[in-house]
């Protein structure tokens, strides 16, 4: 079977948005859009280099686009969407004088640090982060 530049960038194009859906990665639809500029080359009668340089051009370009334009991800430690205790809330009875304390979370004994601004007070506090055993309060 012969395969002409227009039908091979088409196809190429198809591979990727089907590697994409088997992956979930956003990326790989990026550099489809590279192949489909180049077989767009292709239906313009360009050269195979000139193919080449569009689907390197728009699909880096796409690539670095998506990239700087994806929202950073907080670290999993402060992510409430990988830690569900982010965002809870627990009762301080006490702080201790270097900015610790031990609450009752989960039916679990914790220890506790204060990251807020200011003095810490006893009372309500929201769980800001986790750093393994050690829950970071905050108001």
């Amino acid at each position: 079977m012969d395969m002409n530049a227009t039908t091979f960038w088409w196809v190429a194009c198809g591979v990727l948005v089907a590697v994409e859906l088997a992956t979930g990665t956003f990326y790989l639809l990026m550099l489809a859009l590279g192949a489909a500029a180049a077989a767009i080359a292709a239906h313009l009668g360009l050269g195979s280099s000139a193919q080449i340089v569009a689907a390197a051009v728009v699909g880096g370009a796409a690539v670095i686009a998506w990239h700087l334009r994806r929202p950073k991800s907080k670290p999993a430690s402060r992510n409430a969407d990988v830690n569900l205790d982010i965002g809870q809330s627990v009762q301080v009875t006490q702080w201790n004088p270097d900015g610790s304390t031990q609450v009752r979370y989960r039916g679990a004994d914790w220890q506790a640090r204060f990251i807020g601004n200011g003095t810490p007070e006893a009372g309500h506090h929201v769980i800001r982060a986790v750093e393994g055993s050690c829950l970071l309060l905050g108001h």
